[in-house]
């Protein structure tokens, strides 16, 4: 392996650990909903997530991956096994005809990573189903496509299936996601599954999107969970959020970074890798014993029309959890202007 090749998995390494972090964020962030306020403001944050992502996501998808002159059905299924694929997910494709295709997300289920899953309410994932599978057809202007659910991993079943169905009819808003336990998928074939075209996604493509797949989730979630609970509230369990996941995953991002755990210099050092590794510019200082950062973009947010100052407290709760995973006493300050927009100026100490 050469030089170049070396510093090319270091760098893929270094994008994994940020979409570990970010996965773990976002899934942490429904269960803090869940817990703090309960299944029905859960599944309407989730439902709301997925519905946002799929209305910014869906059909600028279908024309990146080539889908857009397949059926509705088909192209709507060829969608979910792609973007997912891409990122990280495990998930099956079936075709049977053009009117009638299966997905399937066996098991572990990617979103409710490890022990997550056992405090997922059924509610909270047919959010994510009314979300997004049943408004493909809209997107697609074809409302005789629907979605039909056949299981639900969080239902103790092995794995969430379905089919995208268009029907001989316009289908109403309550028919446009259905449920028939009694069905079974198809098995999975990988040799008949679609595949990406490897000139136009090569390796260091696919390992950059498979690190901004999980971060998109974020840059969707908080805004979303400013504009349902209010700036207030949302800001409390952003913040509690990422102080929780950050504690429990410094370990496996610093390994990822190259860091290590120590007090404020160790952990400066931790937090300009991570920046770095999320294509963030920042100036590293120190003062009077503290090390200052001046974090002068945060590309994750750059573009969020409805953008709240709240939403930086995803990344005060994280660093403050991750300086804490870092070491004891580590204080983490951060200022920035009214509308929380970068340059945000941190203070390790």
């Amino acid at each position: 392996m050469t030089a170049a090749d070396t510093a090319q998995e270091a760098q893929w390494k270094r994008w994994r650990g940020v979409a570990d972090l970010y996965h773990a964020y976002f899934t942490g962030l429904i269960l803090t909903v869940v817990t703090r306020r309960g299944t029905a403001d859960a599944a309407e944050f989730v439902f709301r997530v997925f519905r946002r992502q799929q209305q910014e996501r869906f059909l600028p998808g279908l024309e990146k991956l080539g889908l857009s002159h397949l059926p509705p059905a088909v192209a709507a299924a060829q969608y979910h096994y792609l973007s997912n694929w891409i990122g990280g997910v495990h998930v099956e494709y079936m075709y049977e005809s053009d009117r009638k295709a299966w997905i399937r997300y066996p098991p572990p289920r990617w979103i409710w990573k490890g022990t997550a899953i056992c405090g997922v309410p059924g509610e909270v994932s047919r959010a994510m189903l009314r979300g997004w599978h049943a408004n493909n057809g809209v997107a697609l202007r074809d409302l005789r496509l629907g979605f039909v659910c056949t299981k639900q991993s969080v239902d103790g079943q092995d794995g969430l299936e379905g089919y995208y169905h268009e029907y001989d009819h316009p289908l109403e808003l309550d028919q446009r996601l259905v449920f028939a336990r009694h069905i079974e998928a198809p098995m999975f074939d990988a040799k008949t599954a679609p595949a990406l075209p490897v000139s136009s996604w090569p390796k260091p493509r696919l390992e950059k999107a498979y690190r901004n797949y999980a971060m998109e989730y974020v840059r969707t979630a908080a805004p979303v969970m400013v504009q349902l609970f209010g700036p207030e509230d949302a800001g409390y369990l952003l913040h509690l959020t990422g102080k929780l996941i950050g504690m429990q995953y410094f370990d496996e991002v610093a390994a990822a970074l190259s860091a290590s755990r120590g007090g404020a210099k160790e952990f400066s050092s931790f937090l300009t890798a991570l920046f770095a590794a999320q294509d963030d510019a920042a100036d590293v200082g120190e003062s009077a014993g503290a090390f200052e950062i001046r974090q002068q973009s945060w590309k994750l947010m750059d573009d969020v029309p409805d953008y709240h100052r709240a939403c930086a407290n995803v990344l005060k709760g994280l660093f403050e959890g991750l300086a804490a995973g870092c070491g004891r006493h580590i204080r983490v300050d951060m200022k920035a202007a009214p509308n929380g927009r970068p340059p945000l100026n941190w203070t390790i100490g």
